[in-house]
């Protein structure tokens, strides 16, 4: 039954997605108003539901990390609207024509982006990602069936409830947005064969989801990869500046992907830099984990480890590790990397470049946080993950990375001798 019940939901899904394709983003972005205001008008109800996950996800020990990811507050609920809003002033990227040319023979050929179609997300505890997920999939004239774990099921039952609704009122097809409401691992297998229903799957969470989603699906993967990021502190870094960026890039959030696992440190700024790191870490109880040279910098520090350098903690801890230059700094990110956002704290232009084409990530910054690494503050308006493949899109995954391109062709009789 749980594969049937499934199945129904592709055939309205992919029915919808026909109707989507036609719509204007007149009423597309009616659709995304009212969805906001919706969020706004049962902030009461999503919150007595997130309660529920939160007083389950500590009763299961959660850490308090991951249970930051999963709480909603007003103020949370609120920038969730907001983002909606700010996805109906972007430009509409469907039924653009992004490139166009005239053959010899007269044909005029156009390249047009067009929806990708049914959208398949199988995400985790992360009640925002509901909220990224449908506002992109309207704006784009997509449609989207959503799998979220769990760890986060009443609050994604009450989110896409409400979406759903406001969606439809405003003029939606029914099939928009559903949610696939069963416990069941099964449910996940199902979606990863379902070729006949779903254009595309989506992944987001731990490095286990993601493995089993790119091992096991029929269906096309956009990868959204795990976020194993550096900061490289280099031999002419800013202190001062070196040290908020670290410091905001592992503990804003430690338990989202764009967040600070390991920094590295020049040999020659050890000394003036690791006394600093270190009290501002204690401070912040900031769990350490540093090689051998660097550990002595530290009170309490454990010794790292291979696999403590090739971990996304999503926590309160970071490795520390001495390299001797920037060279040496590229060739560890990209060992044990995870290629989606990096970062060099420098005064030395040369440095900075040699950084940003030596190391192979989505994201590579200079002298800012990693915790940029977002559709939001990219301008995007929101993004349905951040891409750490290079195809089908790369980095964060905003409204251009929801659609495909279809060649249109125009002639006047010519044939093909």
């Amino acid at each position: 039954m749980l594969k049937e019940t499934i199945y129904a939901q592709g055939v309205l899904a992919k029915k919808a997605a026909d109707e989507m394709r036609n719509m204007s983003v007149i009423k597309r972005n009616r659709a995304l108003k009212e969805m906001a205001d919706a969020l706004r008008r049962q902030e009461n109800a999503i919150l007595m539901e997130n309660k529920k996950d939160m007083e389950k996800g500590r009763a299961s020990g959660l850490s308090r990390a991951m249970l930051d990811r999963l709480l909603l507050t007003g103020n949370r609920i609120e920038a969730m609207a907001a983002g909606l809003e700010q996805l109906i002033s972007l430009d509409d990227p469907v039924g653009s024509m992004t490139k166009a040319w005239k053959r010899p023979n007269g044909i005029e050929i156009g390249v047009v982006k067009v929806p990708l179609g049914v959208i398949g997300m199988i995400y985790e505890a992360r009640p925002n990602v509901t909220l990224e997920a449908a506002g992109l999939a309207v704006k784009t004239a997509n449609t989207v069936i959503l799998k979220g774990s769990s760890t986060a099921h009443n609050s994604n039952k009450i989110l896409v409830y409400i979406l759903d609704n406001a969606a439809r009122n405003a003029g939606l097809p029914d099939g928009t947005i559903q949610l696939i409401d069963s416990l069941d691992r099964e449910a996940v297998q199902v979606m990863l064969t379902m070729n006949d229903y779903l254009d595309v799957l989506i992944p987001r969470g731990g490095a286990g989801l993601i493995e089993t989603v790119i091992k096991g699906s029929t269906v096309p993967v956009i990868e959204t990869g795990t976020g194993n990021c550096h900061a490289y502190v280099d031999t002419t870094a800013d202190l001062e500046m070196a040290l908020k960026i670290v410091i905001n890039g592992k503990t804003r959030r430690p338990s989202v992907c764009n967040a600070l696992e390991t920094c590295l440190v020049a040999e020659d700024m050890m000394a003036e830099f690791l006394p600093l790191l270190a009290l501002a870490l204690e401070d912040k109880k900031v769990e350490v984990r540093a090689c051998e040279k660097s550990r002595e910098f530290f009170k309490d520090a454990k010794l790292a480890t291979e696999e403590d350098y090739a971990t996304e903690f999503l926590d309160y801890i970071l490795a520390v590790k001495k390299v001797k230059d920037v060279n040496e700094a590229i060739a560890h990110i990209n060992k044990y990397g995870t290629m989606h956002s990096e970062v060099i704290i420098t005064d030395d232009y040369e440095n900075a470049r040699t950084f940003q084409k030596g190391v192979d990530a989505a994201c590579v910054y200079v002298n800012a946080s990693t915790c940029f690494s977002d559709g939001e503050e990219f301008g995007f308006g929101a993004e349905i993950g951040i891409s750490t493949q290079k195809l089908h899109a790369r980095g964060p995954l905003g409204l251009d990375a929801l659609t495909s391109i279809k060649y249109v062709i125009n002639g006047d009789g010519q044939i093909r001798e």
